[in-house]
């Protein structure tokens, strides 16, 4: 989540706002009793006062955007794309058991796992995927995976 330096403004007036209240209220409501309180910030003092908190205010603000960054960067990074294909991979094998399952991250970077089911054994196979390609020969199900995901994630996020 970034904030916008609109919505920065707007903290900054809200945090403004409040603390001229604060201050009228210590100002204008006096001690219980009728005495006047022992330190009660005044003109000068008042506008200090007033200036550290909006500085700390900032320095939150400030703080609160690198984090954001940070966990964006984190959030680019993990799986978010991920197809799954099931199918045949040999004739007399039914039941579409074996499949292929790409995982990628926002950038298309991530692995395709894929599982060949026969009637004997099964086999099973995980190649790295980088920018939606990989270095090893993929198979015809392995790139429609890949492209599965790649997509998905976009159509899905078109239709919000």
């Amino acid at each position: 989540m970034t904030l916008s330096a609109h919505t920065l403004t707007l903290v900054a007036l809200i945090a403004i706002g409040l603390s001229l209240l604060a201050i009228g209220f210590v100002v204008f409501a006096g001690a219980p009793g009728g005495r006047e309180p022992a330190s009660v910030p005044t003109g000068d003092d008042a506008v200090g006062s007033l200036l550290g908190k909006i500085e700390r205010l900032e320095q939150a603000v400030r703080a609160l955007h690198g984090t954001d960054r940070r966990q964006q960067f984190q959030i680019e990074g993990s799986v978010r794309r991920v197809a799954l294909l099931r199918y045949d991979a040999f004739e007399d094998v039914g039941g579409r058991l074996s499949f292929s399952c790409a995982m990628l991250d926002e950038h298309g970077t991530g692995v395709v796992l894929t599982s060949i089911n026969g009637r004997q054994e099964t086999r099973v196979y995980a190649k790295p995927v980088a920018v939606g390609t990989s270095t090893y020969n993929l198979s015809a199900e392995e790139e429609e995976a890949i492209r599965q995901a790649m997509t998905e994630d976009h159509e899905a996020a078109e239709a919000r």
